[in-house]
Formats: structure tokens, sequence, C-alpha cells
């Protein structure tokens, strides 16, 4: 993926969303420093659109819920041994549906654990 493809990817998909759960001015956009996140187009991109953007520190997966959902994922889809892109991408949904909420509910719940672990570790690696 690129800043292009990233860019298309807000559009079509967090803006209608956005509008969807009528959120209006009360969402900020969390990303982490990925380039495509950070290039000047998409900076540029994110200004023009009116996105406002949490500021996040580098190489801090631990802070961000989502990554241990891609971690679950990553660990189903691979046990299913899928032998081509269209079995991967169907397993991929396959999983991410079965996903209960609950899980979602315990990552979010852990959040101020989370922070406190990476300030008592001064920014450094967590048990997370």
């Amino acid at each position: 993926m690129n800043s292009a493809v990233y860019q298309k990817l807000l559009k079509e998909n967090v803006r209608p969303s956005v509008c969807d759960l009528k959120l209006k001015r009360t969402w900020v956009l969390q990303q982490d420093n990925d380039p495509k996140h950070t290039s000047k187009s998409t900076s540029e991109w994110l200004k023009k659109n009116k996105m406002k953007t949490l500021e996040w520190p580098s190489q801090s997966p631990d802070l961000n819920p989502i990554e241990m959902l891609w971690h679950d994922l990553k660990k189903v889809v691979h046990a299913r041994k899928p032998s081509n892109v269209a079995e991967l991408q169907q397993f991929c949904k396959d999983e991410w549906a079965k996903i209960p909420p609950q899980r979602c509910n315990r990552l979010i719940a852990s959040y101020g654990k989370r922070l406190i672990a990476v300030v008592a570790a001064k920014g450094g690696p967590t048990s997370y």
C-alpha cells in the first residue's frame, strides 16, 4: 500500500463511517507512523479533508489495541494454511467475523494499564 491507496481507503471507508456513526467533529484518527500515514501527500490530504489525527509515538504497537487483533488474526489464518490468495482473503474475512466484541472490549479496557506500563518502561518495551 502506498500513500495514494491509503488516502483512497480513508475517503471510501473512514469518511462514510464517520457520517454513518454521526460523529460530527468529535472524532480523531489514530494512525501509526508508517510512511504512508506521514507522507507529505497524506498530511496535505488529511488537512484538506479536515481529519484530525492523534500524535503517536514511533514503534509503539503496545499502545495500539488493534495490533493484538492483527496478531490473533494472523495466528488463526496461518493455522488454516491458505493455499492461494483467494483462500487467504476468505480466511481473513471468516476469522475477522469470529472475533467476539468482548475481545475488543477487553483490549480497550486494558488501555490504561498499557499507558502506565509504557510510562514505567520509559517508552521501552512492555509485556503487552
